[in-house]
């Protein structure tokens, strides 16, 4: 068979059907199977067809965002009384690792949304607050995004400078925020700054304020798919009322983080599996030496290791959602799950690009354009390194980082 003739057959449909070697669809509610099918379904029409154009001309299609709202996609864990979907955490996971699997991008545009400006909103917002911005955020009329990071202040948020003074009938806001999901395109960005007396909140600053600014970030070699930007204050005059009431402090945003990291290590699954997928559609077919290349050893050890790794962190996954339901989820849980399963599937996608020899750095296959987005997701919301530490702390008592 020929390698046009491989190509040809592999890299116009979407295929996939879903890896479950321990049958852990068992562990899964009907309701479960539903939403993932759901979702599924929205991925090969809404995404697939067209996510290597978009990923190859580094362009945000706005219009997936009402799409995204229509399918249930934003703040699915949020009350179904503000516009969300009142689902618990397993059905949240299970929409992550979908869309992932067709583009981490498409997630990050998904999971800002919901678990870094519905989440806040709903946990730390005014009645008022929700009312106003969350059945918006929900079916995609807004969209929002969510500024901790600082240009030089990453891995330490708390060292944030972006700052707000009390004016008397508002608060004035300065500062730069950077590397942020959704911010060129977002009606709404919730925005961690401190007080005059260096305590950390949440403001909701709105496009159209005076003196804000959202320039968009170019040339990236990932995540191409979605739109990145900085958030810039400039005495902005914030109202009163768009201070978030509910919570302040270093652990409000935390929390948040949270709630995306539990989303990212179910998302990261996603990716490993069209990985995982393609190389094994790809074996199968791709002739060599008379026979295809899914009869060497070689070949087969990848794929017997890819398939372990993906069913363990798929069980992990399960357990964690398990213990989110129950509220028995800590920072470190989270961490260990978020950690572990981007590592993974970075690690699946470099050996899938292996067995995809030349063709797996083509836009004919998604293993090069998961494993650029990859990248990104190893760094983002805590790197794979901090998270480490974060779990040494758990084990030691001892914090390495501060």
């Amino acid at each position: 068979m020929s390698q046009t003739s491989t190509k040809n057959k592999s890299a116009k449909q979407d295929l996939f059907e879903g890896v479950d070697f321990y049958q852990i669809d068992d562990l899964l509610t009907e309701e479960h199977k539903l939403i993932r099918s759901s979702i599924r379904n929205f991925v090969k029409k809404e995404i697939s067809p067209y996510i290597e154009d978009w990923a190859q001309n580094a362009h945000f299609p706005y219009e997936i965002v009402k799409k995204f709202g229509d399918v249930g996609a934003f703040g699915p864990q949020i009350p179904a009384e503000y516009g969300g979907g009142g689902l618990d955490y397993i059905s949240y996971g299970l929409i992550m690792q979908e869309i992932e699997r067709g583009d981490s991008g498409m997630r990050s545009t998904a999971s800002v949304q919901g678990s870094l400006v519905m989440f806040p909103i709903s946990k730390f917002g005014s009645e008022e607050q929700k009312k106003k911005f969350l059945p918006k955020l929900a079916s995609g009329e807004m969209l929002g995004c969510f500024g901790l990071t600082e240009p030089d202040h990453g891995s330490n948020p708390s060292g944030m400078k972006t700052n707000f003074k009390d004016m008397g009938d508002h608060y004035l806001l300065n500062g730069a925020k950077m590397w942020i999901s959704n911010s060129p395109k977002a009606d709404v960005a919730v925005v961690w700054a401190k007080n005059e007396e260096g305590r950390i909140h949440g403001l909701l600053v709105e496009r159209g304020m005076a003196g804000f600014s959202a320039p968009e970030t170019h040339n990236k070699w990932s995540l191409r798919a979605s739109c990145t930007g900085e958030l810039v204050f400039d005495n902005v005059k914030v109202p009163k009322e768009n201070l978030l009431p509910g919570k302040s402090g270093l652990g409000a945003p935390l929390m948040c983080l949270d709630s995306a990291r539990f989303g990212i290590a179910w998302g990261a699954v996603g990716a490993a599996m069209d990985c995982y997928d393609s190389a094994r559609r790809y074996a199968m077919e791709r002739i060599q030496f008379d026979k295809p290349i899914a009869s060497f050893q070689l070949i087969q050890k990848k794929l017997s290791e890819m398939l372990t790794e993906i069913t363990k962190a798929q069980l992990l996954n399960w357990k964690l959602g398990k213990l989110m339901n129950e509220g028995k989820a800590t920072t470190a849980h989270i961490s260990l799950a978020k950690r572990n399963n981007v590592a993974m599937a970075l690690e699946i996608a470099r050996e899938a690009r292996q067995i995809h020899g030349g063709m797996g750095i083509t836009g004919d296959y998604p293993i090069m354009r998961h494993m650029m987005n990859l990248e990104s997701v190893v760094t983002y919301e805590g790197t794979h390194d901090i998270h480490l530490l974060i779990l040494g702390h758990e084990i030691t008592g001892i914090a390495a980082f501060k």
